[in-house]
């Protein structure tokens, strides 16, 4: 859709209006007239009495454990099928018996998984303990081409690498195309987990869809334990059944704004918004901030929609201008259609703060903050695309790694969050750190390099790979390529600022690496967010909507 200034007359804007493209959602009010989804309250009230009662046997299976490797392979299992949060005690001191060992012994899946477990929750691990896996010439050794299960290990560990480890390099390069081969070998249980990783590794997945994928692997593996099966069919059904009410509140909210008629061009995604707010924070206890951001995230794509595919030039400095003032008087100013837009954005931030108690409602000047920035960002963009405007590179990524969304969307999901997001912790997040410029940057370039066959069928700004391919007078095969390798730098970042001790507690770290893996997904073949009936639609059936066949064993 091609973004103008006003210099035609009213028929030929009102070609060009008719010209955008309304994408609807595939979902309709499936969340809200389906309300046979959520479980009986009787049914409920079982299932979470059932739920207490495991999740006491598996507390005893920490206490009852004195072996390691079983200590090890219990919390993997654990993490895996999404039943960490229910164990974090246990699961903490655990890890400080599994740092102290000495693991000299151990082969390559016992290495690997150790230092996988320790990596995950902050502690300091040498990558040099991969090195007694190597020969005199610095080759991994030829006896690990067939242990699968190592080599799997090995190269999920491979991803939790921090700049200068080169071993971690090494090792994904060595064991991808080694599990490759083994693959049409492996017994049915290891072989679904090899291709399940193959396709995106461990640590960059969204855990709630692992958790339903991992529990049709775990419940065909000889040696799955049928209480820890039991516990993660009966919690992800309970996840399941507060999702669908979350979701059907979101979809009442959505249509009473009633936004496909009077914003008939925009992207109805308030499902998929939902989903991947979700990869956000998928526990129970995070209820009010996920609605919070998901709301926030739907107005956030329609903002996209007016400044990228509608908006004049024109129209959209108007509403720049007005998101600035932050006032229902500046209305008045704005086109018919962009009146009703800006002014239910007001009124439902305002429902967010009633929503806040007193002394978190200073959590709402933030997130305006970043709105209005974004809204700054947004008209630079469509500046570009009226003057023809190709940026360098720099020029582009100073611009566009705020026009993305990801700082937006990281505030909007600390805004609900509870006491542990301190108002250090917003101010922390208002200086753009490290970690929120590598989760922008990982936005920013995978959706470009998705979408940049499609941005080519329309006058559109310049994305980071069309700038790439001028700065660096190359294909866009070679610029695609070469910006992949610095999303990969930008996820070294990101598990460094992991590993790194600061005032920011780790749990608010984690949103941040959460909403990247999201990026991982939305963007790994197609940009799914828009073209929602792919995998997208899959994903979202798997969690959101297909129960766990359940029985007592």
């Amino acid at each position: 859709m091609e973004k103008q200034s006003l210099t035609f007359d009213g028929d030929e804007e009102a070609k060009v209006r008719k010209s955008s493209k309304y994408h609807p959602s595939i979902w309709g009010d499936y969340f809200i007239q389906n309300s046979s989804l959520s479980h009986a309250k009787e049914s409920t009230q079982r299932m979470i009495k059932r739920v207490e009662e495991l999740k006491v046997q598996v507390k005893s299976m920490f206490q009852d454990t004195s072996d390691l490797m079983q200590l090890m392979n219990l919390i993997n299992s654990i993490q895996m099928l999404g039943l960490d949060y229910h164990f974090e005690n246990e699961i903490d001191e655990a890890l400080r018996l599994i740092y102290e060992v000495d693991d000299k012994s151990y082969g390559l899946y016992e290495t690997s998984l150790r230092f996988q477990l320790l990596r995950q929750h902050g502690y300091h691990l040498s990558a040099d303990i991969f090195n007694k896996f190597k020969d005199n010439n610095g080759s991994f050794i030829s006896s690990l081409n067939g242990d699968a299960k190592g080599l799997l290990s090995l190269y999920n560990v491979s991803y939790l690498g921090t700049h200068g480890e080169i071993i971690l390099d090494e090792a994904k390069s060595f064991t991808k195309p080694q599990l490759v081969s083994l693959l049409s070998e492996l017994e049915p249980s290891l072989a679904a987990q090899v291709s399940l990783f193959l396709e995106l590794p461990l640590c960059r997945r969204n855990k709630i869809l692992l958790a339903r994928k991992y529990i049709l692997i775990y419940q065909e593996d000889a040696m799955r334990n049928n209480v820890i099966l039991e516990l993660a069919k009966l919690n992800f059904n309970l996840l399941q059944s507060l999702y669908q009410e979350e979701l059907k509140k979101i979809s009442i909210w959505w249509n009473d704004l009633a936004f496909a008629k009077s914003l008939s061009f925009t992207r109805d995604r308030v499902v998929e918004g939902y989903y991947w707010v979700l990869t956000i924070y998928f526990e129970p206890q995070h209820s009010r901030a996920r609605v919070i951001c998901s709301k926030v995230f739907s107005l956030l794509s329609i903002m996209d929609d007016i400044y990228d595919n509608y908006g004049t030039l024109e129209e959209c400095t108007l509403l720049t201008e007005a998101i600035k003032r932050w006032n229902p008087q500046a209305v008045d100013s704005l086109p018919e259609y962009l009146k009703d837009y800006y002014l239910k954005q007001l009124k439902t931030f305002e429902e967010f703060e009633d929503e806040l108690e007193l002394n978190e409602k200073y959590r709402m000047l933030y997130l305006q903050d970043e709105i209005k920035a974004l809204a700054i960002s947004y008209l630079e963009e469509a500046k570009w695309g009226i003057e023809r405007h190709m940026p360098s590179l720099d020029e582009h990524l100073h611009n566009s790694l705020i026009s993305c969304g990801s700082s937006a969307v990281t505030c909007a999901s600390f805004v609900g969050m509870g006491e542990v997001a301190t108002k250090e912790v917003f101010d922390w997040l208002s200086s753009f750190p490290k970690v929120v410029e590598a989760c922008c940057v990982i936005s920013r370039l995978l959706n470009d390099i998705r979408s940049h066959e499609l941005e080519q069928g329309r006058d559109h700004a310049a994305s980071t790979v069309e700038s790439y391919m001028k700065e660096h007078d190359t294909n866009v095969n070679v610029a695609c390529k070469n910006l992949r390798e610095i999303v990969e730098k930008a996820w070294k970042d990101l598990n460094n600022e992991s590993l790194n001790r600061t005032k920011v507690p780790r749990l608010m770290i984690e949103r941040i690496v959460n909403l990247s893996k999201a990026n991982e997904e939305i963007y790994k073949h197609n940009d799914t967010y828009t073209n929602s009936d792919t995998t997208m639609k899959d994903n979202i059936s798997l969690v959101l909507v297909e129960s766990c066949d359940y029985f007592n064993k």
